[in-house]
């Protein structure tokens, strides 16, 4: 397996400024959760939010869908708030997307989608909070 390296802080600051659409798999409708909290900021800054959730409809005012799959527009970032061992499905599905990166929240590390990603050239951050990054690099 190779071995993997986060994207430098240049790195991460040019997908943070250019990236504009979020597909936020795993969104709860429950606003005292992380995933809500993340997005809820993301949206503030600007970012499009997609939320990716079995069973709601809405979230944040946006619509949902129920995988990624069925979303019908480009998406630049994929976040998946997922435990590490749920993570690997969700990578291969944002494989048809394209898109530039996807992310993985604090605490959640997997080398097999890491590889995965890495093979078909899109960026891979995990163990990091898009929105600690965003804060940290941008300074909102």
């Amino acid at each position: 397996m190779a071995v993997f390296d986060h994207p430098d802080d240049r790195e991460m600051r040019a997908l943070l400024e250019t990236c504009r659409t979020v597909a936020v798999v795993g969104l709860s409708p429950k606003p005292d959760r992380d995933s809500h909290r993340v997005a809820a900021y993301l949206k503030a800054q600007g970012y499009k939010i997609i939320p990716v959730h079995p069973k709601a409809r809405e979230i944040l005012g946006e619509k949902v869908y129920a995988r990624l799959a069925e979303i019908p527009e480009p998406v630049d970032v994929v976040y998946i708030f997922r435990r590490a061992d749920q993570v690997l499905p969700f990578v291969e599905a944002a494989l048809a997307l394209k898109p530039r990166a996807i992310w993985l929240p604090l605490g959640v590390i997997s080398p097999e989608a890491a590889a995965l990603a890495q093979e078909h050239g899109i960026t891979m951050i995990m163990d990091r909070c898009m929105m600690i990054e965003h804060r940290r690099l941008l300074g909102a």
